[in-house]
This record gives C-alpha cells, structure tokens and sequence, in this order.
C-alpha cells in the first residue's frame, strides 16, 4: 500500500520576489501539484509572510521544499497535511 501527500498547508517567508502569480506558477509546474493557493499573511519592506496551500495527488515535500528555497523562501511552519492511501 502507498501513501500519497493530496494536501499541504505551508507557512512561509518569502522576499517580495517572485511575485506570489510567480511563485504560484513554479509550484503548479512541479509533478503531483494540481492546484496551488497564496494568501498573503503580512508584508514588510523587505519580506512577505504568505500561506501556501497545495493540492494534488502524490505531493512530494522535498520538492516543494527546494522550489520555494531556489525562490528565496523559507518554511517556517507545516500547519497542514492530509494523505490518502492507493
């Protein structure tokens, strides 16, 4: 049996680029991701606070993880996760 990630929900810290259309696009492009929401939390001048939810069927963290790194992000927080098993 195989369990697949099918929601996630991030609390993350991000420099004010990429833009969060930007940002949201990349995530959507990585395999298992079907959908991706960005709420912006709070701003500053130099950083956004933004929750991230993304929705799929075999999301996998360490990848997720490593797009918003290149993209000048860091995690602060999982504040959700929900499996399925297949």
């Amino acid at each position: 049996m195989q369990i697949g990630v099918k929601r996630l929900v991030l609390d993350v810290l991000k420099s004010h680029e990429p833009t969060l259309p930007e940002l949201a696009s990349r995530l959507s492009d990585i395999d298992g991701v079907n959908e991706v929401n960005i709420s912006l939390v709070e701003i500053d001048q130099s950083t956004e606070s933004v929750k991230i939810t993304l929705e799929g069927e075999n999301i996998k963290f360490d990848e997720i993880s490593k797009c918003l790194i290149d993209n000048g992000a860091v995690i602060h927080s999982i504040d959700e996760v929900s499996v399925r098993k297949k």
